[in-house]
């Protein structure tokens, strides 16, 4: 079985082809900036790259085309015909309480979608354009959606509503939703497949730390408590979101500074965490090279503070967890920084938990056990491959028809 896994933005489209067989990637690359002036497309094999290729491309439908060419071209793509593409499977954003597990695309789920747009604005209406564009190209060919939300929809009512007036849920269905769900429930497969142990028997803490950032508290395989809210902003320090602030802040802003909405939606979601406190970065590479070359205090105090607010969501859900024995560090920055991960789990010894900090500085693409041997709690790092996830769940739906 082949699976194109497609994740689809506002302005992209990026693309996996996968053979299930062998679990390889076939073909992959990226689509950018769909209707602007030039856009970019890169189309990459293990035998041919092809990078950044300018074009113009108006649309998501051309988009698709494009990459459907590329891979069955005579001269270097890897298909004969598009009908062995057996599916294609969607990275989806928004279901809202619709849907706790991955879907064969119907109408009934576009309509869906189209009813959570309020709820992601941005995601759901590119989503939208992928499944659109593939039924117009491939109009045979069974598509099949991963939503980001749907792992986190077994979080009990304590964990997912906020204390407001009840009516906020119940009509317009205000709570919290989560987010890198797909990420999440891979990385803790792994870890029970890794640790030959049941799933179901396990209390696993998963941080996926991007540019993005979120931590889950997984339990028996099954979210219950996960650090994003109603949207991405809420939660952690991210690379340009705050994260958890005073939620009068956004007001004083508006009353005493004389921002809209607006400006001060763009602050929180674009100019604030790493980049804002650090005022030098939201990529954690130039950031880390500021603190171990440039020694710089701003760059420093600010991953003090990315670091802190890690470790209290930790400390958090082991307490909800009542105990913890896996802790999961993924995601471009959780797997790569290890003078983030060293800093989070530092001091935390009381709870069980002991890093090798020889192992954590050794620097490998396998899954790495972080933690010492005396510690209590096993410290992975697990590298994500949220489109392998989704071509799994693509297989699995195709497989039950």
């Amino acid at each position: 079985m082949k699976i194109l896994v497609l994740n689809c933005g506002s302005s992209s489209i990026k693309y996996q082809l996968i053979d299930m067989k062998t679990r390889d990637v076939m073909a992959e690359g990226i689509v950018e900036k769909i209707g602007e002036d030039i856009a970019f497309f890169t189309y990459k094999s293990p035998i041919y790259t092809k990078k950044k290729h300018k074009m113009v491309i108006e649309n998501h439908e051309q988009g698709l085309q494009l990459i459907l060419d590329e891979l069955v071209d005579s001269s270097h793509g890897v298909l004969n015909h598009l009908h062995e593409i057996d599916a294609v499977g969607h990275r989806l954003v928004h279901a809202g309480e619709y849907y706790s597990d991955a879907v064969v695309v119907t109408d009934h789920v576009v309509e869906v979608m189209q009813d959570c747009v309020s709820l992601a604005p941005l995601h759901n209406p590119a989503n939208l354009k992928g499944i659109e564009a593939v039924r117009t190209a491939m109009p045979d060919c069974p598509q099949c959606g991963v939503f980001d939300t749907a792992y986190h929809q077994s979080m009990p009512s304590e964990a997912y509503l906020y204390p407001l007036p009840l009516e906020f849920y119940l009509e317009h269905k205000i709570r919290r939703y989560g987010f890198h769900g797909t990420s999440h429930k891979y990385v803790s497969l792994k870890a029970a497949e890794f640790l030959h142990k049941d799933i179901e028997d396990m209390k696993i803490i998963s941080c996926h730390i991007g540019n993005g950032a979120s931590i889950t508290a997984i339990d028996g395989g099954k979210s219950i408590d996960t650090s994003m809210g109603l949207t991405p902003l809420e939660g952690l320090m991210m690379g340009t979101r705050c994260g958890d602030i005073d939620p009068a802040i956004p007001i004083h802003m508006q009353q005493a500074l004389g921002l809209s909405v607006d400006d001060v939606n763009n602050i929180l979601n674009k100019k604030s965490g790493m980049l804002g406190l650090s005022q030098v970065s939201n990529d954690m590479r130039q950031i880390e090279d500021e603190i171990l070359i440039r020694k710089n205090p701003k760059a420093i105090q600010a991953h003090d503070v990315y670091c802190y607010r890690i470790k209290k969501y930790i400390g958090s859900y082991i307490a909800a967890l009542n105990g913890v024995d896996v802790i999961i560090f993924t995601g471009g920055v959780g797997e790569n920084m290890s003078i983030l991960r060293e800093q989070v789990c530092r001091n935390l010894d009381a709870l069980g938990i002991t890093l090798n900090l020889t192992e954590n500085a050794r620097f490998t693409d396998d899954i790495q056990v972080l933690s010492t041997p005396e510690s209590k709690v096993t410290v992975l790092k697990i590298p994500t491959n949220e489109e392998l996830m989704i071509a799994l769940e693509t297989q699995r739906l195709i497989n039950k028809e």
